[in-house]
């Protein structure tokens, strides 16, 4: 079989998140009098939290200090966990699951790649975890996509090499970091907004196994 393994990003891929960030960021920026749209929001999914801030604060024309932005990052995350804290299973994203079990039944590893530091948290809450072989989150890698740094590690750990792998993402830097580390990608989305995917799909509600194994 061509493709061994298959590489999932998190946020909006998998589970509904996306909302939660964007509660938690919105709070933040009230500080500084700002007011994140829904459209800069957008170019936050895939990024570091740190890259994240860095963009707000731009968008703001604010200039903080090290001690501000180190204290901001602390808060948002801090809301993010109260606001994630009473995640279930009803947050995972339609025909998930379906598709997890198909891949299972045929024999593929399963990992993640994903930038979030709370990765394993919501896994936990939700039962994800359980369908893993492997998970690269934020705590494991230095580079934030679009480098490849995530899914290259992803591979490693399944013991598989990129042209064996499958990613699935909804943000144009985790595509674009799946081309650059030499993998195949399925985005999750709108074809609007995502550019450079081998396929796109708005869930895995319109995927079977079978459609990505010629790609």
């Amino acid at each position: 079989m061509k493709y061994k393994a298959c590489l999932f990003d998190l946020d909006g891929v998998l589970v509904d998140t996306a909302i939660y960030h964007f509660q938690a960021w919105k709070t933040l920026g009230r500080q500084f009098d700002f007011e994140l749209s829904h459209e800069q929001n957008e170019e936050l999914k895939g990024i570091s939290r740190v890259e994240s801030l860095e963009k707000i604060l731009q968008w703001a024309n604010y200039q903080a200090t090290h001690e501000q932005k180190d204290r901001w990052l602390k808060e948002k995350n801090e809301n993010y966990l109260a606001l994630i804290s009473n995640m279930n299973s009803n947050e995972i994203l339609p025909g998930v699951i379906s598709f997890l079990q198909q891949l299972k039944e045929q024999g593929f590893l399963i990992a993640l790649g994903s930038a979030s530091k709370n990765a394993q948290i919501i896994l936990e809450k939700t039962g994800l975890i359980t369908w893993f072989h492997a998970i690269i989150d934020g705590n494991k890698v230095s580079k934030s996509k679009p480098d490849p740094e995530v899914f290259q590690k992803g591979a490693e750990a399944l013991g598989c090499s990129s042209e064996e792998c499958i990613v699935f993402e909804d943000a144009q830097a985790g595509i674009d970091a799946a081309k650059a580390g030499g993998m195949k990608v399925i985005g999750i989305g709108s074809p609007l907004v995502l550019s450079g995917a081998d396929k796109i799909i708005s869930s895995f509600t319109e995927i079977q196994v079978s459609d990505f194994l010629t790609l």
